[in-house]
């Protein structure tokens, strides 16, 4: 049977089919990446998607970047709303299932292998416990993955849009630099593509220099990517300590949802911004951070912590829920 896939953020959208492998398992025969803010709806994308294949497509797994609740979702940046029923009557399908992108992550992350994960801190891993996901890109993204006895459970979660916990005087600060543009600060607001430029922002304000060659480019180019690959490169160094404070950041959160979950099983780092700034991570803030949690420091480092490389976890999990596998474990090969 094949099933399309949706991996639906506010800046881009991936479509893939999937289809049966030699296996068992499935594995992508075509995919295609989409700018969600070029199409003024989802339906239409996906029409689109469809009439240049010939597969018999009867199911649709949707992960996508909101809320989801009786089977719709207003995205939460962007301004479509997605109902899984309408789009099944409007395109003749089996069935759409609709999940948050988050779950459709979790659903994907045992099929990850080693090649497909960065690990930033060994740990030690209960098969059986509590995994917790999280993943900045557009906006920040988490969830809890159960192993149960009728398979696999994920709780979804808008813990992106909890409030900022600073650990610092200087956090401290940034906090109230940002309340006072947004009011409620979320850790979204540091954690996320826009969340880089926001972290930028606070360090000019504080007296950090800015090269006017990156200024120009700030005024054209997307401000995290740049600001991102500058740090990566290290030649700005306001990027680089934008983006060292990024990673403090994340650990920080990641440790708190950590401990939160309690997450024996595991935590993974997932989302479009933690591959592209790898080094960034491994340079020991981000563990320091996670660990630093007082009396239960101990119990953090025993977690393990590693970084989802694969970018199609989201479509993986999407095509598990299009087809309403959640409880079994299907090996999903790379196109």
């Amino acid at each position: 049977m094949h099933c399309l896939a949706a991996d639906v953020g506010g800046t881009k959208t991936w479509l893939a089919v999937f289809g049966r492998s030699a296996d068992g398992g499935y594995r992508a025969i075509r995919s295609q990446r989409y700018e969600s803010a070029a199409y003024d709806n989802f339906d239409a994308m996906v029409r689109e998607f469809m009439a240049a294949g010939s597969e018999p497509v009867r199911r649709v797994g949707v992960g996508v970047a909101g809320p989801v609740a009786n089977g719709k979702c207003v995205l939460t940046n962007l301004h479509w709303e997605i109902d899984e029923r309408r789009l099944a009557a409007e395109l003749g399908l089996e069935r759409v299932s609709l999940v948050n992108d988050f779950v459709a992550v979790a659903l994907g992350i045992p099929s990850l292998g080693a090649a497909d994960l960065a690990v930033l801190q060994q740990g030690n891993v209960d098969p059986a416990g509590p995994v917790a996901i999280l993943g900045a890109g557009t906006g920040l993204g988490e969830a809890i993955l159960l192993a149960t006895e009728g398979g696999l459970r994920v709780l979804p979660t808008e813990g992106g849009h909890t409030g900022l916990a600073p650990n610092s005087p200087r956090e401290i600060r940034l906090l109230e630099f940002l309340h006072a543009k947004f009011g409620h600060v979320s850790w979204e607001r540091v954690l996320s593509g826009p969340g880089i430029k926001n972290l930028y922002d606070f360090l000019l304000s504080e007296g950090a220099p800015e090269s006017p060659a990156t200024r120009a480019r700030l005024e054209t180019e997307d401000a995290g990517a740049v600001i991102g690959g500058l740090a990566v490169a290290g030649s700005d160094p306001t990027c680089v300590e934008t983006l060292d404070l990024f990673g403090e950041l994340y650990g920080s959160e990641a440790g708190d949802l950590a401990l939160k979950t309690l997450a024996t099983g595991g935590v993974y780092v997932a989302g479009g911004i933690a591959p592209r700034v790898l080094s960034i991570l491994k340079n020991g803030k981000f563990i320091a951070a996670f660990n630093a949690k007082g009396r239960m420091a101990r119990l953090t480092a025993s977690f393990r912590v590693a970084v989802v490389l694969q970018s199609q976890v989201g479509l993986i999990g999407a095509c598990r829920a299009g087809l309403g596998e959640l409880g079994t474990a299907h090996i999903f090969l790379r196109a």
